[in-house]
């Protein structure tokens, strides 16, 4: 009976342990792709000023985050 709860119980962290890499893989790929994304469209002459605060928001929070710097940057209210 025992041998049961432990395979379940060892079946059910891995199963949390794979949700948690599956996440943290498709966040990691988000902030990378968003900081290139950020330095491409620099480099074609948008003009967003690059400095520490606007890769932290491009890397933290990925392609929304380049969004909010562009959106931010046209609107005239920072960067």
């Amino acid at each position: 009976m025992f041998e049961i709860i432990g395979l379940i119980l060892a079946l059910a962290i891995l199963y949390l342990m794979f949700r948690f890499i599956k996440s943290a893989t498709y966040l990691v790929v988000n902030s990378i792709i968003g900081i290139i994304i950020f330095l491409l469209l620099n480099f074609l002459g948008i003009g967003v000023k690059i400095d520490l605060f606007s890769i932290a928001i491009a890397a933290i929070a990925g392609i929304p985050g380049v969004v909010l710097v562009l959106i931010l940057h046209f609107l005239g209210l920072a960067f």
